[in-house]
């Protein structure tokens, strides 16, 4: 029998040997039971982090048992030792999806390979007390299976995105395993594939698992951290555990691509949810124009903002999951007329950053509260590589009845999704039920209160107002974009992680934020761009042209 422990003499994996084995069998891997640890000291360090989004109440989850997670892998993985994984990294670690399917062609690697090459590294991280990330709320227990069947059928494949392990974050609907948004009232909740689940997997794309996230889409409590599930429990950065924030709410979709537990990862954004946690973890995020992508069987805030879009650790991955799930979906609405670029890969290297129009916020270059922010430095390197950087002064911004719009959608997208996807074995059919459902264990339920939830009972619009307040901040979101954009002819806008995110949110612009490079004391930080709507291509053309110029993103050193 061997122990493989850690410094701090945590129990990782045990490798059990038959006392019958020959030396031509291998050993089984075995997954070592996890014990919850006392985290006051993280807790006590964090209670005057200068963010009071940092201040945490819990780390660990209160209502899960991290050992039903290693139930769903300890059968898939039971086969593959710590050589198998040390022997492969090279052909999968930071490596880009055309990059792992050349192994694959070459006959270096499977999709089985591939598969357990994953599940082994998350239990190596997540199980160890002094490195996991709570990135991970459910593994799919036929991931394996369906690997080998990609494996079987490989000659089928015409999409990069076969074979490859996805992972989705859990307010996305897949087949199998509960989609909970976070929540304690949503762990039943055996919801069907979301459309884009559907397409990804008629690609032969392979659901890997389901990620944690700001609760309810961070919609729930109001200044609760970022990346915290009563479910999945305390999300963390993985470039400063308890340091950085992860950014929300896709906090676990940005930090499973920053720690490699995957292909790449599926997030959705209302305002900001994709930008922030994907430019929080030197990861590339792609938030779509509305409509681009369905939104058919994910968890909603609001039918106006909310979309899905990928995250991952390079820009061709994030055009390859984007073609990947686009299509219409005769049950969302907002995808009537919106036509996909069948380009987003093929034409992905044509960008041009010579001659294109970049606007540059003096803001972010004259003020000294962002010095420390490496905005200058990619501006000028896209300057040398002949953009034409043209400065504006950023307009200003009435978000009056932003909240409103966001409160009056979700009292009315909330049941329509119980009632069209959840599973019918959830009891609830309002938010005010779960509004009560939550008061009855405040402690538990509820540990940073829920008063965004409070706020939507409290909201009377009629469905005249609702429009009209829809259009108004559509209005004045294209409108500050548009001063800077039509004055000085501009491609695109250069912003910063999900700073004007919100903006670009009720314009229904989209944006792309690229790693351009990290703070003085490490953290990471995004160059975020927008441009008009169904401009994703060009997004991705410019977005790969920076990337290949600056090579700005680094593993984090304690997950290399």
């Amino acid at each position: 029998m061997k122990l493989l422990v850690n410094t701090k003499g945590i129990l990782l994996l045990l490798l059990i040997l038959s006392g019958c084995a020959t030396q031509e069998e291998k050993p089984k891997t075995v997954i070592a039971a996890w014990q919850p640890y006392d985290e006051s000291a993280m807790i006590a360090a964090n209670a005057d982090h200068p963010s009071t989004r940092m201040r945490f109440k819990h780390v660990q989850s209160v209502v899960s048992d991290k050992n039903d997670l290693w139930k769903q892998v300890g059968d898939q993985i039971a086969d593959f030792s710590e050589q198998d994984y040390n022997n492969l990294q090279s052909m999968i670690l930071e490596q880009d999806i055309p990059m792992i399917q050349s192994f694959i062609k070459e006959g270096k690697l499977t999709y089985e390979q591939l598969t357990k090459w994953y599940l082994y590294r998350i239990v190596k991280f997540e199980n160890d007390s002094t490195k996991h990330l709570n990135a991970l709320i459910s593994i799919n227990p036929n991931a394996v299976a369906d690997a080998q069947r990609c494996d079987r059928a490989r000659a089928e494949g015409d999409h990069p995105i076969f074979g490859m392990p996805i992972l989705l974050k859990d307010n996305i609907g897949f087949e199998g395993l509960p989609t909970t948004a976070g929540a304690v009232a949503l762990t039943n909740n055996n919801a069907p594939d979301a459309f884009i689940v559907e397409r990804i997997e008629a690609k032969g794309g392979i659901i890997l698992g389901k990620l944690n996230l700001s609760e309810w889409a961070n919609f729930l409590s109001d200044g609760n951290p970022n990346g915290w599930s009563v479910v999945g429990g305390q999300t963390l950065n993985p470039y400063g555990r308890g340091k950085y924030d992860t950014g929300g709410s896709s906090s676990a979709s940005g930090v499973s691509m920053a720690a490699n537990f995957g292909a790449a990862a599926v997030g959705t954004e209302t305002a900001g949810s994709i930008l922030s946690p994907a430019s929080s973890n030197s990861t590339v995020g792609l938030k779509p124009t509305i409509g681009l992508l369905s939104r058919g069987g994910i968890v909603p805030i609001s039918s106006t903002l909310d979309t899905p879009g990928p995250i991952t650790r390079n820009v061709t991955d994030n055009a390859i999951l984007l073609d990947a799930m686009t299509g219409s979906d005769p049950k969302d609405s907002a995808t009537d007329g919106k036509t996909a670029s069948d380009t987003y890969i093929s034409q992905l290297r044509s960008g041009k950053l010579e001659g294109t129009r970049f606007g540059v916020n003096k803001r972010y270059i004259t003020d000294t509260t962002y010095a420390q922010i490496p905005y200058t430095k990619a501006v000028a390197v896209l300057k040398t590589a002949g953009g034409e950087m043209m400065e504006f002064e950023a307009a200003g911004m009435n978000y009056q009845g932003f909240v409103e719009l966001l409160s009056a959608d979700m009292k009315i997208d909330l049941p329509a999704y119980l009632s069209e996807y959840a599973d019918p074995a959830v009891p609830f059919r309002s938010v005010a039920d779960v509004v009560e459902y939550n008061l009855a264990d405040t402690l538990v339920r509820i540990p940073y209160g829920q008063a965004r939830f409070d706020g939507i009972g409290e909201t009377e619009l009629t469905e005249e107002e609702l429009v009209a307040l829809r259009e108004q901040l559509r209005v004045a979101g294209a409108n500050v974009l548009e001063d800077a954009m039509k004055t000085q002819e501009l491609d695109v806008i250069l912003s910063i992680n999900n700073w004007d995110a919100a903006i670009a949110a009720v314009a229904k612009y989209p944006c792309l934020t690229i790693p351009m490079g990290y703070t003085e004391d490490g953290a990471p930080i995004g160059l975020t761009m927008i441009a008009r709507p169904m401009e994703e291509e060009k997004l991705l053309q410019l977005g790969y042209a920076f990337e290949q110029l600056t090579k700005s993103r680094k593993i984090p050193v304690d997950y290399r």
